[in-house]
């Protein structure tokens, strides 16, 4: 997990943004309570290993025709609006294949620049007033997502939050081995590291909250005692019409405010780039 890193002035752009956000937020100060953040779609618009493949694809990494088999099954999902199984376990083979034997200190170098050429101005202003609100109350934010642990540490610093849990690959020295360490960090795979964080940090589940856009995430929002959809998909959405959560949707009515955050030099992104190709959620509304 990442350590908290200074605030971004991307915050205050947030609030700036959407203002009315900033003034519904009334999170309690408690030091045993913590907030955990999907990240595709609910953090950012789209998904963020995507946004990745391309900035390695313009980077020789793999071929235009690989990218375009990745964004055909990112547009699956959109239309669909369900993630299937079979498909990712295809395309986390397929990426696995992509970073074997690749030097984790070459991505390391090219992280940074991907992201912010292709991540930033896809942030969602909302949701980071959101976080921020859990920060500004002395709560500790993580980000929980199928996105390679590495890209999401380099969110969560830029962020300012206070660690991240993602999928891992394995590493020996310093090279890709295209094998993944445990399972993706997908649907009751996040429950389950949640709940072994909270026994380490000392939480206290019934006091935390969770954020998610996804129905494959209702494990994770079930387990904590303040669950909000956010961006939901239809099968989410349903579920917290039906468990009374509450909703809110940064896509409609407001256009996508671009976040700029200052370059920053910040050791980056290295295990699971591979996986976070494809093997992390396209989700059901990923390509708007």
């Amino acid at each position: 997990m990442a350590a908290g890193a200074k605030r971004e002035p991307m915050f205050d752009a947030a609030a700036a943004a959407i203002p009315e956000v900033e003034a519904e937020l009334s999170v309690p100060k408690d030091p045993r309570a913590a907030a955990f953040f999907d990240v595709d779609n609910t953090i950012l618009r789209g998904a963020s290993a995507f946004h990745l493949a391309r900035g390695l694809a313009a980077r020789n990494y793999f071929s235009g025709a690989d990218l375009a088999g990745f964004a055909w099954k990112q547009a699956k999902f959109a239309l669909g609006g369900k993630e299937d199984r079979a498909d990712m376990a295809a395309a986390t083979a397929a990426a696995l294949t992509f970073v074997a034997g690749r030097d984790v200190a070459e991505l390391v170098g090219i992280g940074e620049e991907i992201f912010d050429e292709y991540i930033i101005d896809k942030l969602w202003p909302g949701t980071l007033a959101l976080a921020q609100s859990h920060l500004d109350a002395g709560q500790r934010v993580w980000l929980v997502t199928a996105t390679p642990i590495e890209l999401a540490e380099v969110i969560a610093r830029r962020l300012g939050l206070t660690g991240a849990l993602g999928t891992t690959s394995e590493i020996r020295h310093g090279h890709y081995t295209g094998r993944l360490l445990g399972h993706p960090m997908h649907g009751p795979a996040k429950a389950s590291a949640v709940r072994e964080l909270a026994i380490h940090e000392g939480l206290e589940l019934e006091r935390c909250s969770a954020y998610s856009d996804s129905a494959n995430d209702i494990p994770l929002l079930s387990l904590v005692g303040h669950p909000t959809a956010v961006n939901p998909d239809r099968e989410l959405l349903r579920y917290a019409r039906t468990h009374s959560w509450p909703v809110r949707d940064y896509r409609r009515s407001r256009r996508v405010w671009r976040v700029t955050v200052p370059g920053a030099a910040t050791a980056g992104i290295a295990a699971g780039v591979g996986i976070g190709i494809v093997a992390t959620r396209h989700r059901g509304d990923a390509a708007r």
